[in-house]
């Protein structure tokens, strides 16, 4: 059974966040790293990319190795198209936004394929 088969599946695109901070808190980049389409993107690190399931879960052992913890966000309404759906969530530590476009798998679990953790309000000009 492939490593990301192991875990609860998010049956909606909600369930995502949920899932995630769970699994971040318990230190678990594996269990992360299988909310993601094995091509998906993530912005992050800030003005960078992480490319693939696998280069994510190598990220996230580098960061959750300094034991942060998350909280859960309230998330925003979701858009569904089809099997597409755009999910999101004001973040409590203030970084402006977070989004996410998922895509339902053919067993009707949901994964992320594009993952924008922090959406930072450009600075308008100089005072």
């Amino acid at each position: 059974m492939p490593e990301h088969e192991k875990y609860e599946k998010a049956m909606r695109p909600e369930d995502i966040t949920r899932l995630f901070v769970e699994r971040s808190n318990a230190g678990d980049a594996a269990g992360v790293a299988a909310l993601y389409e094995e091509g998906a993107v993530m912005a992050y690190p800030p003005g960078a990319q992480t490319v693939g399931r696998e280069a994510i879960r190598a990220l996230w052992e580098k960061v959750l190795a300094h034991r942060p913890r998350f909280e859960q966000e309230q998330p925003l309404p979701t858009l569904i198209s089809g099997d597409i759906a755009l999910t999101s969530t004001p973040p409590v530590d203030g970084a402006g936004a977070r989004a996410q476009v998922v895509r339902r798998q053919p067993d009707g679990s949901w994964l992320r394929l594009l993952d924008q953790p922090e959406f930072v309000p450009p600075a308008h000009g100089l005072a």
